[in-house]
């Protein structure tokens, strides 16, 4: 007679075994429908497992996050069932749920083509239609080689041989079709309504470059088609606002080869580049931070005492020079160290804030290089915090508030804080371990913030915290970070005098706001489709002139504007004043300043704002505050 408790608390006792979807018929036969899976006291399972003892019991049904991975991987292996009813000579390998959805390996020599893919949808919506009941099937070990081998699925038999032993082995039937899987998967193919497949690519057997090469198809899956609809809508927007084509079609920066993952910005982009920086330089004088620059060539040896070389030496640039090795730095660290080692410190000094536009280089596998949200070289706004433990709090609260801030000043306001901490390389011990993440979780813990934690991931030296902005598109992107750190003052010999005149270590605070600048200006760009706001834009306006009899007015306008501070340029082009309109509202320009020969007459300007509105006519006096009240 098993109890089953429910997640609300509720409990209902069963004379017998009964399995899930009984359990969810005897709640409600709308529930019963809707039911994907459950979790039975922690773990995943199909409806038709039985329960045979008490247990802990929660339905999962489309609406959960457990749901629809569960779609999406059963989405997998239906594509896979497709693929064999269409191309029979095709071996299936692999094929795990990815973000927003799914991918199959499969071993075919005569390769699929774009075209294929279309067929295969196709054939997916049909099996979808006949409502196939999907079944678990537990076979040893030998017997689901030999039934692998047997139907020439050579790389399934490899897969189940590396499986550990200990592991039942599970497949899964639908129709004729049978795949390896630990499951759960959805009780039978109708509960697959919304999938698309999307691309083909190359991948090597078990990602291995020395094994054969693979075609990969990707797909996606949801809930609902209304769910999909959206979710192409967002990909579509995402390819309409990518950064590379707008840096292009902008001339703001570019790429290529010869320096690779490394950016040229140009004219227009350096500007927009050095808005951002300056304007976290104008929060650091703001913030009582003290700016200063360290070299970019370190000595192996400093990084070897701060940890960094064991931990980090891989993704670093090296180099050497009268038989001696040195790194080009990665992150400013260690170097925020030897400043505040000159000198003796006192309590009295502490905390002491550190900051650098500082220079970096990581040698970043070609593979994830991307735009210039992914380089190897960046800059980041970054910055040290030295204190004494009772100080950690009030640092902390202050960051946090300093960076909603700065975020929603960009125009950012969905924000969340993940929580990571210790990972399995790391230095220091489990104790001074333990105190920093107690120190961390505190400070956000008074601070009334929710969190997510994030198991493990913390930096090799300290947990963190990381600021995760949502973008227009519901994109997630992680911006800031700020790091306990008790551990590289120790290694590097960093002391101040206590209040009782002995000898301390300070706590190191590491922080950084927008972090990356290259990669946030790549996601202000993608953010704001290149329509940035009149702050931002690196031309803030343009003036057009109808005729050359407007020239003189309209240079005189252009030094004007620019000794008031606004970045103006003109368009004195000898092209009909139509054209450059259209040219120059197709750069996002905020503001468009026409002048004819009434505007001469009357010295005044035509101001177009972005979007086409037409402000009408207007002094140049009138048009500064507007953009300066803007």
């Amino acid at each position: 007679m098993p109890i089953i408790t429910f997640p609300d608390g509720a409990q209902k006792t069963f004379d017998s075994v009964v399995s899930v979807i009984e359990v969810a018929k005897s709640i409600s036969p709308s529930l019963a429908k809707m039911a994907l899976a459950a979790e039975v006291d922690g773990k995943l399972v199909d409806t038709a497992h039985l329960l045979d003892v008490d247990a802990k019991l929660a339905i999962v049904t489309d609406q959960d996050a457990a749901g629809l991975e569960i779609i999406r991987h059963s989405t997998a292996h239906l594509l896979a069932q497709a693929t064999q009813m269409l191309y029979p000579n095709a071996q299936v390998t692999i094929g795990p749920v990815i973000e927003d959805g799914f991918y199959y390996d499969f071993a075919y020599k005569n390769g699929f083509s774009e075209a294929d893919l279309g067929k295969i949808e196709k054939n997916m919506y049909k099996l979808v239609k006949q409502n196939l009941k999907i079944e678990r099937i537990e076979m040893e070990r030998d017997a689901a080689v030999a039934f692998f081998q047997a139907k020439g699925e050579h790389y399934k038999a490899e897969i189940i041989a590396s499986i550990p032993k200990n592991e039942p082995l599970s497949l899964y039937q639908q129709g004729d079709f049978i795949d390896l899987c630990r499951g759960p998967h959805v009780p039978s193919t109708r509960h697959l309504k919304a999938f698309k497949l999307m691309k083909l690519a190359g991948a090597y057997w078990r990602g291995d470059n020395n094994n054969e090469m693979l075609q990969r198809v990707y797909g996606t899956a949801w809930a609902n088609k209304d769910d999909l609809e959206k979710y192409l809508h967002r990909l579509q927007e995402a390819e309409r606002r990518d950064h590379r084509k707008i840096g292009k079609k902008q001339s703001l920066f570019h790429l290529q080869e010869e320096s690779p993952g490394m950016v040229f910005w140009h004219q227009k982009g350096w500007v927009l580049y050095q808005i951002v920086k300056q304007f976290m330089r104008d929060i650091f004088i703001d913030n009582d931070y003290q700016e200063v620059h360290t070299p970019q060539l370190i000595d192996k040896s400093l990084w070897q005492k701060s940890g960094h070389w064991d931990k980090f030496s891989e993704a670093m640039f090296v180099t050497g020079s009268e038989h001696r090795e040195y790194a080009i730095k990665p992150m400013n660290c260690p170097a925020h160290v030897q400043i505040y080692n000159q000198g003796l410190k006192s309590y009295r000094d502490l905390p002491l804030r550190l900051a650098e536009f500082g220079s970096c280089h990581r040698n970043e596998p070609s593979g994830t290089l991307h735009g210039i949200m992914r380089v190897r070289n960046f800059v980041q706004d970054d910055g040290h915090i030295f204190c004494i433990d009772t100080q950690i709090q009030d640092e902390v609260a202050a960051f946090i508030d300093l960076t909603f801030k700065v975020y929603q000043h960009f125009g950012f306001e969905d924000i969340a804080i993940k929580f990571s901490d210790r990972p399995q390389k790391r230095v220091g011990s489990d104790a001074v371990w333990d105190k920093a993440e107690s120190a961390l979780k505190k400070a956000l813990n008074v601070k009334g913030i929710s969190w997510e934690l994030q198991a493990g991931e913390g930096a090799f030296y300290g947990p963190k915290i990381e600021f995760v902005l949502k973008d227009c598109l519901q994109r997630e992107w992680q911006c800031g970070t700020l790091q306990v750190d008790f551990s590289m003052p120790e290694r590097l010999n960093a002391h101040y005098i206590a209040k009782d005149g002995s000898k301390q270590t300070p706590v190191m605070l590491h922080r950084a706001i927008v972090g990356s600048i290259e990669r946030f200006v790549g996601i202000l760009i993608e953010h704001y489709a290149g329509a940035l706001p009149t702050w931002l834009a690196p031309i803030q306006a343009v003036i057009l002139n109808i005729s050359e009899k407007q020239l003189d007015f309209a240079t005189i306008i252009e030094k004007k504007l620019k000794k008031q501070g606004l970045r103006v340029i003109s368009d004195l082009r000898n092209e009909k004043i139509g054209f450059k309109i259209r040219e120059h509202s197709q750069q996002h320009c905020p503001y468009i300043l026409v002048v004819g020969d009434k505007e001469v007459e009357n010295r005044q300007i035509s101001v177009r704002q972005r979007g086409g509105k037409d402000l009408g006519t207007m002094p140049l006096e009138t048009f500064v505050k507007l953009v300066t009240t803007e």
